[in-house]
């Protein structure tokens, strides 16, 4: 018995094997990317069950799981998601919100308090400092720094 006879009488045990774990990286990762690979295995297990040599189980398998990607996936991924709510938590939440400066800030750090009630390290990244007492908008985040610039809609009313 040669090897690629040897493949093709135990292909199906490949398949199976590469379907189950399509199958746990799925339950593990939850973007239907894997489960469609996994549809895509079990019509290369299909082919082989007909008898189809190995490379033609393989190009059924891929053209399978391609289409599925391409084709069912975003619409499954869109009603998935429908129910979301587009708040954004977390840090995405602070980017565009206000405070005022506690301590100086400056390129290199300072210290302000944000209408939440939170008190951030902070950082301009302009060549200025900003006195407290200043209203600020924050720009963005990086790690526990808040990147701010002075809010000028406060400051002229």
């Amino acid at each position: 018995m040669n090897l690629i006879t040897g493949i093709e009488q135990f292909a199906w045990i490949g398949w199976i094997v590469l379907i189950a774990l399509f199958l746990v990286i799925e339950m593990l990762t939850l973007g239907f990317t894997f489960l469609m690979l996994a549809v895509g295995g079990l019509a290369g297990l299909v082919a082989d069950l007909f008898g189809a040599p190995i490379w033609l189980q393989v190009v059924i398998a891929a053209i399978v799981a391609a289409l599925l990607i391409f084709l069912l996936r975003p619409p499954l991924l869109a009603r998935l998601r429908r129910g979301e709510d587009p708040t954004p938590t977390n840090v995405a939440a602070l980017i565009g919100s206000s405070g005022l400066v506690l301590m100086t800030v400056t390129p290199l750090g300072g210290q302000v308090k944000l209408t939440n009630g939170e008190t951030w390290t902070a950082r301009i990244e302009e060549p200025l400092s900003l006195d407290p007492g200043v209203p600020v908008r924050v720009v963005r985040i990086d790690g526990a720094t808040a990147f701010v610039r002075p809010d000028i809609s406060v400051s002229e009313l």
